[in-house]
């Protein structure tokens, strides 16, 4: 974070210090998974209300001091002091990531760096978070300069409406004094205590609408946090040419429910919690009235007193520099290791903090901040913002050419054929996976010709066109042959929207209309579903849900196939989350139940196309990583195959056929990453979009809208196809001890900078 370190007026707030030393050291507790501290990422918003703070204090002292304010000389002291420190940091986190990360994530974190240069790395963050596809990615060596982009806007916007004010009050004209004498004009505090509050308003409201609305996004979004500062600044408007309080009775337990709150927001929230919103409020209003309490010089109260201590004050100075390198030290080694961090390490990390930290504050932060050469001319200042980029965005490139060169597909390493083996089954895409498992039990390499592309796995997303029923409004696409007689129907969740390549050549080869009525995370059991990252009602799935029977009740398919995944943050039973095994496998199957009676009326045929299996493992990071097949090799999460069988038992009740495409993607247990020369993965939980077009054909036959190779006609009525030893076995000790969540290995680091994970 940003604060000024020595540069204030005399009155220099020393306890501020250590209250910016207590807002860093929560924020590497939290993220160095110390227990206790779940909820340490309120440090960030300490920050924030002290940035207001200090930054309105100053503005108001060259007000006052000078008569006038000088935009570029506040921008270059900005540059001076936030600007060397976050280059080198970002420069060095570039190239450990070169070193230590896999190539995908080093093109990822080459991005991300762009953004981070230019201070808008929030918006990149912030736009990934409502990206469902990237959920499951691994948490950027960048992502902590969110919080430094967010303030440097607050640094664009509010000198700006500064001036304003100043030009509306004439706050620059000169008067003369009843001796003649010509004096400057006050700074326009009501003028900008006016614009504080209409602003800071309106992003508080925001901030909790968007906040139930979308929280990851909000989390990020400048709008939603611009109130935290605006408590700064008004905190700075009403000292403003004020001793501060003075009575004992009053600062005393101000400054004790100052420290109280903020104390237990870090240890009592936690990352299921939607943030900001009104949860902000406990710590924003605790850090403004701690620094209201200790306003008066003659009348510190014991907290302040304390917060003032050296070692606090130490701390403090080296916070913004703490807080640049405590991520990337953090989660560089989790995501090169593939796992958090054991004791040790985290003990070993933190004095790393500590240490680079020291080094940066002196070497980097000081000599810049103070040094006459700097302070000399605004524009030398001002050229630190050009001179960051010409050093950062080469190393940027050179880190994105060695992925792009390390991930290149150079080799001659042959795709998996069935001609290569014997004793095989006649099904060619059934025996090209058993074919592809062998060659993940022995040394075979991993082909060179991957497809999709290993640079191009992210992207690998199956198109729904421009309808998109993610959010309001909703307009209904037809698709495949638009002109055919007789109509499919498809819904689900994002496990639906993967098979959309498989149906659109079934439809074209079949002549069939299709609707794709689809909506990632929101499964298609007739459940209250708890939302993705804060486990909170999600009441908008249910709303999906009423919307696709209005639709398929006008509609009146001749097939519908119903394709999900098990909800990925529990379901909600009678008002309270449910996500235990038990509770979440009883009530989903309820809600399948539902479903079945609900749709079956409404169509001429409707069939469940089971989910896929899950890997326990990034299929690309693993690809990315090694050389042999068998390194990419798993068994599926036994709770994504308890689950599955909750929906075919429900199908199965209702007398409805299913298809089972475990034989298409898995054999005897184990699923290949790599299927033939094709990633059939593009996650843990989605198969690839030139996966699914692979399997159109069976998948047509299966569903009998296509002909047979056997012989039997289109159209007719098929069994369902279970092949239960290709199904992978479901571990009894899984099946007994129920995860925390539904989902099996959740990734959390952290709030805000967190990438949450799921399915569907």
């Amino acid at each position: 974070m940003t604060q000024e370190t020595g540069e204030a007026p005399p009155t220099f707030r020393r306890d501020v210090q250590g209250m910016r030393a207590v807002a860093v050291l929560a924020v590497i507790a939290a993220h160095s998974s110390i227990a206790g501290f779940g909820g340490g990422f309120v440090g960030v918003d300490v920050f924030f209300v002290i940035s207001g703070y200090l930054i309105t204090r100053l503005i108001l002292g060259s007000i006052e001091t000078d008569g006038r304010f000088r935009v570029g000389a506040f921008y270059a002291r900005r540059a001076r002091r936030i600007v060397p420190a976050a280059t080198v940091v970002l420069a060095v986190t570039m190239v450990a990531s070169v070193v230590y990360l896999n190539f995908l994530e080093v093109i990822d974190a080459t991005r991300d760096a762009v953004w981070a240069a230019f201070f808008v790395a929030n918006l990149r963050f912030a736009t990934e978070g409502v990206d469902y596809f990237a959920l499951e990615d691994a948490p950027s060596p960048f992502q902590h300069y969110w919080s430094l982009a967010v303030e440097e806007q607050f640094y664009i916007v509010w000198p700006v409406l500064v001036a304003l004010a100043l030009v509306l009050t004439r706050g620059f004209r000169r008067r003369r004094d009843d001796d003649g004498q010509r004096v400057r004009r006050t700074a326009p505090v009501r003028t900008m205590a006016f614009f504080a509050l209409v602003l800071g308003g309106a992003s508080l409201a925001w901030s909790v609408h968007r906040t139930v609305t979308e929280p990851t996004s909000a989390y990020f979004s400048t709008f939603t946090r611009a109130w935290e500062l605006a408590a700064g600044v008004l905190v700075a408007l009403v000292l403003h040419k004020r001793a501060g309080l003075r009575f004992r009775w009053l600062t005393e337990p101000l400054a004790l429910a100052g420290i109280t709150g903020i104390v237990i927001a870090i240890t009592a929230y936690d990352t299921t919690m939607a943030f900001p919103g009104y949860e902000a409020l406990l710590p924003v209003l605790s850090t403004a009235a701690l620094i209201l309490a200790g306003s008066h010089p003659e009348h510190v109260p014991f907290v302040s007193r304390a917060l003032a201590l050296k070692p606090f004050r130490v701390i403090g100075d080296w916070s913004y520099s703490l807080y640049l390198w405590h991520w990337p030290v953090i989660v560089i080694p989790q995501v090169h290791m593939q796992r958090p961090l054991g004791v040790t390490e985290t003990v070993i990390a933190v004095a790393l903090i500590f240490q680079f930290g020291y080094l940066t504050h002196r070497f980097v932060e000081q000599p810049f901040r103070t040094g006459q050469f700097w302070r000399r001319r605004t524009w030398r200042g001002l050229l630190l913002y050009p001179a960051s980029l010409v050093l950062v965005l080469p190393t940027v490139a050179v880190s994105y050419q060695v992925g792009e060169y390390l991930g290149g597909e150079r080799g001659n390493n042959p795709a998996i054929e069935v001609a290569d083996f014997s004793d095989i089954d006649d099904d060619a895409i059934i025996e090209l996976v058993e074919k592809s498992v062998d060659a993940g039990q022995t040394s075979t390499p991993i082909p060179s010709d991957l497809t999709p592309d290993l640079l191009d796995l992210a992207d690998d997303i199956a198109d729904v066109g421009e309808c998109n029923y993610q959010l309001q409004p909703r307009p209904l696409c037809k698709r495949g042959a638009p002109d055919a007689d007789k109509t499919l129907v498809v819904t689900g969740d994002s496990h639906a929207r993967a098979w959309i390549p498989a149906f659109e050549k079934i439809a074209a080869e079949a002549g069939y209309a299709t609707y794709y009525l689809v909506k990632q995370q929101c499964t298609a059991s007739f459940v209250d579903p708890g939302r993705l990252g804060t486990g909170d009602p999600w009441p908008e799935c249910a709303e999906f849900h009423d919307w696709v029977v209005e639709q398929v009740t006008d509609i009146q398919p001749d097939l519908m196939i119903v394709a999900t995944s098990p909800p990925p943050a529990g379901i909600y039973v009678d008002g309270e989350l449910v996500n235990s095994r038990e509770g979440v496998h009883q009530g989903l199957a309820e809600g399948f139940d539902d479903m079945f009676a609900t749709y079956e009326p409404l169509v001429g045929k409707l069939m469940l196309l089971e989910d896929v299996p899950r890997l326990p493992e990034e299929p690309g990071a693993c690809l990315a990583a090694n050389d042999l097949m068998r390194e990419c090799i798993f068994e599926p999460t036994a709770y994504n195959e308890e689950m599955r069988l909750v929906s075919v038992e429900a199908a199965e009740r209702a007398s409805i056929e299913h298809i089972d495409p475990t034989p298409w993607l898995c054999s005897e247990g184990l699923c290949p990453v790599v299927i033939g020369s094709t990633i059939a993965y593009r996650d843990r939980s989605h198969i690839t979009a030139v996966r699914a077009g692979e399997l159109w054909f069976p998948l047509g036959v299966e569903l009998g809208l296509l002909e047979d190779p056997n012989g039997r006609a289109q159209d007719k009525p098929r069994p369902s196809r279970r092949n239960r030893s290709s199904s992978p076995p479901v571990s009894p000790s899984l099946e007994t001890s129920a995860p925390s969540s539904p989902e099996t290995d959740p990734t959390t680091v952290g709030p805000g900078l967190e990438a949450p994970t799921g399915g569907g």
